[in-house]
């Protein structure tokens, strides 16, 4: 028997890459061609949460995460996971009160990165990620207008499924920078990044906090 997963989503683009992986590579760890764990997803309005980004209430914003929690445990899932990495900031203020446990998202990339053995990692991100605690604190972050810039791709393009050849040169420049400050990888942070970048185009080795988190979510459901 597999677990099931509670997908707690935020933006459509960054679910339902994180979706889309657990369906696509359940076969491998079954053992059976189209083989998956049972999954379910809620997806509150992102407007919504977005005004209480705005607001710089991650209380509330914990909320928003916990009536997600609420609705998945009661359709039977087994643990949860949220597929944006900028909301994990609300995370401290929903554990003791979720009806479900929850695997957090940095901590699948970080254990990736040490996997890999990369020393010296960059972050990229909303400007409320990398400004925020949600990864430790020696990552290298973006300058403060390189930030509101990426920022601005993320939420004016990403997220709508947007994908512009500029968006891809312009992460180009801040990873190949990262790379002359001693990187040796680099976090996709923004969930939905990784429609844009990869190993194929980034002057870094990426750890996709996407598809990384999807996994991890797959090895907790066979039980691996």
């Amino acid at each position: 028997m597999t677990q099931h997963i509670g997908i707690a989503a935020c933006s459509a683009e960054g679910a339902a890459l994180c979706y889309r992986t657990i369906c696509t590579e359940g076969a491998q760890p079954l053992g059976a061609a189209h083989a998956h764990p049972e999954v379910s997803m809620h997806t509150p309005s992102l407007a919504h949460t977005m005004s209480l980004i705005y607001q710089g209430d991650w209380r509330g914003v914990g909320e928003v995460m916990l009536d997600s929690a609420r609705k998945l445990a009661s359709v039977g899932a087994d643990f949860l996971i949220c597929p944006d990495n900028t909301i994990h900031q609300a995370l401290p203020h929903v554990i003791a009160r979720s009806p479900r446990p929850w695997l957090h998202i940095a901590d699948a990339v970080m254990a990736e990165a040490k996997a890999r053995g990369f020393s010296r990692v960059g972050l990229t991100g909303t400007k409320w990620l990398v400004e925020g605690p949600v990864y430790p604190k020696e990552l290298v972050r973006p300058a403060a207008v390189e930030r509101e810039e990426i920022n601005r791709i993320i939420m004016d393009e990403l997220v709508c499924g947007v994908f512009k050849p500029a968006a891809v040169r312009y992460f180009q420049d801040i990873m190949e920078k990262m790379k002359r400050a001693g990187c040796d990888a680099v976090v996709l942070g923004c969930t939905e990044i990784p429609l844009i970048m990869n190993d194929a185009n980034s002057p870094l080795p990426t750890l996709d906090s996407t598809r990384l988190l999807a996994r991890a979510a797959l090895r907790r459901a066979v039980g691996r």
